[in-house]
């Protein structure tokens, strides 16, 4: 920060209206940490924004000072981007709330709002967005990356229902992007991650979602290639009202699960059945988990969305060492089969994952240039997640990661979902996740942020003054 930081951070505090936590401070260790216990850093200041005016703020004080600056929503970054070492955390968290307009079916929420926040207010009214599949998870950074879950197969991204949001840019001004107002920002927002300025708001279209079929289907692992080889034909092929994302795990030790399984390793599909479900609709429809093998566990219940959003919030708590990678999928190949059967034999805790989550259906239907989503033509999200509460297994579950990620890219089509990017992962990854995007988004991201200020993120530098794609570092 430069100079007395003492008498730099009295100065914002006094130009803010929510606190600013300085290392020291009551709350500041609270503060800096992420979901991901690996992320250690120690910002200089954490300013907690609780409105419009205090994102002008502390932009500008960052500019002002010459400080790096990094967003946090939800706190849920993988790579723990949204906290800068000696730098400055700009903290939405106070920004946290959700308004429903029932009538019009659409909800505006804050930006630092949390899935379950949003899955709670609209459940109210029996209705939902596509969005994630845990409650912790931060509205703002999940919709900026593209946003997939359990109801992409029926209602889209979380993008394709997103019809507006508020924005401070890095100049200080004040926007709302829409299709008609900034659609060139709006379509860079739809995707392109936090590159283009601080949301500060977002507007979304509603779903009729009430009630949903909830099944877990478990078999043992080592029968992995005959599950992926039926569900890879299974999936594509079913209504957008059936989805289920593919999982190598260790079963939990709780339940529904029965005693006798708990810690064994078991390839899984967890289930969302949308649209009627009576009169045994959910339990037919799922007869067939017995096609491929005899399951070890099959559980069907009827479930409030916000129920089946919460359902792996106490399993995976903040505060565990997390390393993940993730990659698109058109289709599972054979070799592919071979990778994951083999990894998932060689889980290194009980709670390292891999789960690959359908992105086909009706976010097939969306053109491929109408949003900075890039991959409108994948089928499968993929994300492989070394995770343990020890710290002392750091090591062990990022190069499982690494390892498995490696032995399954070359069967990948190229790029990932930017969410899903890991830690020191090169700017060529980035290029390869917007495929040719890329070029269109270093334009707008010219055009908002031409000095790159916002730049603790999946980077994408602004285009050159002849108009072609940066090649910066980030």
């Amino acid at each position: 920060m430069g100079g007395d930081n003492g008498a730099a951070l009295e100065g914002l505090r006094e130009r803010l209206r929510g606190p600013v936590l300085a290392p020291g401070d009551a709350g500041y260790d609270e503060a800096r940490t992420v979901y991901n216990a690996m992320i250690d850093r120690r910002p200089a200041a954490v300013a907690r924004c609780v409105d419009a005016g205090d994102v002008r703020e502390t932009l500008a004080f960052a500019q002002e000072t010459g400080t790096d600056l990094a967003v946090r929503g939800g706190g849920h970054s993988g790579p723990g981007l949204c906290v800068i070492e000696d730098g400055l955390t700009l903290d939405l968290s106070p920004m946290r709330w959700v308004r429903v307009d029932p009538e019009a079916r659409t909800a505006q929420v804050g930006g630092g709002t949390r899935l379950g926040d949003l899955d709670h207010a609209a459940h109210a009214f029996g209705l939902g967005v596509p969005a994630g599949i845990m409650s912790t998870t931060g509205v703002g950074g999940l919709t900026l990356g593209g946003g997939h879950g359990h109801l992409t197969r029926r209602h889209g991204l979380t993008i394709d229902s997103l019809l507006s949001a508020d924005v401070v840019l890095a100049d200080g001004s004040f926007v709302t992007a829409s299709e008609k107002e900034h659609p060139d920002l709006f379509w860079a927002l739809r995707g392109g991650g936090g590159n283009f300025g601080v949301v500060t708001a977002f507007t979304f279209q509603l779903h009729p979602v009430d009630t949903v079929g909830v099944a877990v289907t478990l078999w043992p692992v080592d029968r992995t290639a005959e599950v992926l080889r039926w569900y890879r034909e299974f999936l594509p092929a079913a209504p957008d009202e059936v989805s289920g994302f593919f999982a190598v795990l260790a079963v939990p030790p709780g339940p529904p699960f029965p005693e006798p399984i708990h810690g064994h390793k078991m390839c899984a599909v967890v289930w969302c059945c949308t649209g009627d479900l009576a009169d045994g609709r959910l339990e037919e429809t799922l007869a067939v988990v017995n096609d491929p093998a005899p399951p070890a566990f099959h559980f069907t219940a009827p479930m409030p969305y916000p129920a089946l959003q919460s359902m792996f919030d106490e399993l995976i708590p903040a505060g565990l060492q997390w390393y993940w990678r993730g990659d698109f999928f058109d289709s599972i190949s054979d070799g592919a089969i071979e990778v994951h059967g083999r990894y998932g034999e060689g889980l290194p805790t009980d709670l390292s994952t891999m789960h690959l989550y359908p992105v086909d259906g009706a976010a097939h239907r969306v053109g491929r240039d109408d949003t900075a989503w890039a991959y409108r033509d994948a089928v499968w999200s993929c994300v492989i997640g070394g995770i343990d509460p020890d710290p002392a297994n750091a090591g062990l579950v990022r190069q499982w990661c690494v390892d498995y990620w490696a032995d399954l890219h070359g069967h990948s089509m190229g790029g990932s979902y930017v969410n899903f990017l890991g830690a020191q992962e090169s700017p060529e990854r980035v290029r390869t996740t917007y495929r040719g995007h890329y070029g269109r988004l270093a334009e707008v991201k010219r055009a908002y942020d031409p000095d790159n200020f916002f730049r603790a993120n999946q980077n994408i530098p602004p285009a050159a003054s002849g108009g072609e794609g940066a090649n910066g570092a980030w």
